[in-house]
């Protein structure tokens, strides 16, 4: 397998605004619900999104939410993607109406699904539920994920599920202990978007991924954005009031068009 490796100042050519690509409008006919369902006698309340005037079926994507849980911002990125012509659904790791409320919260709700067979399980469960949607082409399907969801589709990517339209990571952490066993079995191709100063993923944790994807010949391309730091796609995000925490205009209008090209080819 081909691996693409790169480091960008810049990926695209983007003409930026003001305005974070999560508060970018969606046409009027873009509708999203929340879907509730059960794993292990557990409920769980996810969010779908399409766009109502789109008839047939289409490829579908797996949404995986930050370690707040489903809150605005990921039920904006699927209603995004059903803006873009796929069926977008926004998994619940937590249980329904589970949501942090503090930045510790959300770190033992995230500890809690840090077991890779734990978070996994959930994440398939999640991709039967998605597939099995009748808009939905169960052959095409993708994933993204943001931060503690970004772990979360690298993890699927290294368990060797097959999605033909690849997985997407923004701002997710990179030291999966499945590392070293999973990368020989990466079959979806992945690609990985990296704030450079992002002070909550450790370098050598950053070199290491690095280095074992590219011994591998993996599908991984892996972008660094120089001044970025954790959590650049997410608007006021250094309102948390936690160091190396902050949006980036330039970082997030780069891998956003980034990913809208990815899944554009993969799923030709």
């Amino acid at each position: 397998m081909k691996l693409f490796l790169s480091f960008f100042t810049t990926l695209l050519v983007v003409q930026c605004s003001s305005l974070p690509t999560a508060e970018l409008p969606v046409k009027t006919s873009i509708t999203g619900s929340p879907l509730e369902y059960k794993l292990d006698g557990k409920t769980y309340e996810g969010f779908l999104a399409m766009d109502a005037n789109v008839t047939g079926k289409r490829p579908g994507i797996l949404v995986i939410h930050e370690w707040w849980g489903v809150n605005d911002y990921p039920k904006q990125r699927a209603k995004q993607l059903a803006d873009l012509g796929y069926v977008a659904f926004v998994m619940d790791v937590y249980g329904k109406g589970i949501l942090a409320k503090d930045h510790v919260e959300a770190g033992k709700l995230s500890s809690a699904n840090g077991d890779p067979k734990v978070l996994l399980k959930k994440i398939y469960k999640a991709i039967e539920i998605l597939k099995s949607n009748p808009n939905v082409d169960p052959n095409q399907i993708g994933a993204i994920g943001y931060c503690f969801g970004g772990a979360g589709v690298i993890e699927l990517a290294l368990d060797g599920a097959d999605l033909k339209g690849g997985v997407v990571s923004f701002h997710g952490m990179l030291g999966s202990k499945n590392l070293a066993t999973g990368v020989k079995k990466i079959k979806t191709k992945v690609l990985v978007h990296h704030g450079a100063d992002d002070p909550f993923i450790p370098k050598t944790a950053v070199e290491t991924f690095v280095k074992t994807i590219t011994d591998a010949k993996a599908p991984v391309t892996f972008v660094s954005h120089p001044g970025a730091v954790h959590g650049f796609t997410r608007p006021g995000a250094e309102k948390h009031g936690l160091p190396g925490l902050a949006y980036n205009e330039k970082a997030d209008y780069a891998s956003f068009e980034s990913m809208k090209d990815f899944f554009a080819k993969n799923f030709k």
